[in-house]
């Protein structure tokens, strides 16, 4: 069946700056020309490095990602996902120099506590009214996992919409354009590979009972379409598959072409390993020019994409900036 596209427009340029992962490497090289290290970019935008202990960002279980994305007229802000904890987004973006208030949009990739933790925090610290966060239902429902001897183990919990005030929910299955249709978030994704399986053990409540959660139905991308690149993608933990997740972009945006594809792939643990070397093959036929997986990727996984794909990846930091312009 073929899918709809959505009316994304082409935007002329995309930064993306790591605000929070679960690494930190200030001090490596790097020869790609669109990525600048925190010490690089700082020292480019405040004219030194801020490499003082006092001035250094640093990591946690949990990703949050700063992207601006620009046509010819206007940039937008858009901040994908938060963190896992309360202060830690707010902690790194004053390090970085970066000012909350310029985001007009927050994206939350799924309803795991690793991505919202910052959530209720950040809303208060940008003091806008109605500012739109990107929602689906089930991130507001109970989740779960259980253990291998059947322990249930419940998660923490969403906020509630009353603690999310004054911002405007806006709860979506399907692809949402945001920041003047430059950036699109994919919906719900369609689970078409067969060696992505989503999380077996987890649970979600449902209709007053513990129903089984293992394709995380509210997993979502954001995509960006840039002028004769192609298409910037980025993930929470890709619960739907990292290959799932580039397929259903190309579809929904009509576009073949991948230039970057960055955030968590979750190919860390024993229940996902044995996916590394499909999902890595399955990248190098699409062949994106960079790849920057993080999070919940995995050392394991890092390290064979690296060696299979050495011309595409690169080790993602807290304080990384990603930079595509139209070519």
């Amino acid at each position: 069946m073929a899918v709809e596209t959505v009316g994304l427009k082409e935007a002329s340029k995309i930064e993306i700056v790591s605000l929070m992962d679960n690494t930190v490497d200030f001090i490596s090289s790097n020869a790609r020309k669109e990525v600048k290290t925190f010490r690089h970019w700082t020292k480019e935008r405040y004219g030194k490095e801020r490499t003082q202990t006092h001035n250094l960002p640093f990591a946690e279980h949990g990703l949050c990602m700063l992207i601006r994305v620009s046509d010819d007229e206007k940039t937008f802000t858009i901040l994908f996902d938060t963190g896992i904890s309360k202060n830690g987004v707010i902690f790194n973006s004053e390090r970085m120099g970066i000012d909350l208030n310029e985001v007009s949009c927050i994206v939350l990739s799924h309803g795991h506590y690793d991505h919202f933790g910052g959530l209720s925090t950040i809303i208060g610290a940008t003091r806008k009214i109605d500012l739109p966060i990107i929602t689906h239902e089930n991130m507001f429902k109970h989740r779960a996992t259980v253990s291998p001897n059947g322990e249930l183990k419940k998660y923490p919990d969403f906020p509630k919409p009353k603690e999310l005030r004054p911002a405007k929910i806006i709860n979506t299955k399907k692809p949402q354009l945001v920041a003047s249709n430059l950036a699109c978030v994919t919906g719900e994704i369609p689970r078409t590979v067969a060696f992505e399986k989503g999380l077996t053990r987890n649970k979600i409540y449902d209709h007053n009972d513990w129903q089984p959660d293992a394709l995380i139905l509210d997993d979502r991308a954001l995509v960006v379409r840039i002028k004769g690149k192609g298409l910037v993608v980025i993930s929470g933990c890709a619960h739907a598959g990292i290959i799932n997740t580039l397929k259903y972009a190309q579809q929904i945006t009509g576009t073949t072409k991948v230039c970057a594809a960055l955030g968590g792939f979750h190919l860390a643990g024993r229940d996902f390993e044995n996916r590394i070397e499909p999902t890595t093959e399955e990248l190098r036929k699409i062949n994106p020019e960079l790849i920057a997986p993080s999070h919940c990727t995995g050392w394991r996984a890092l390290s064979h994409i690296a060696r299979t794909l050495p011309d595409a990846f690169v080790f993602n930091s807290v304080g990384n900036s990603y930079q595509f312009q139209e070519a």
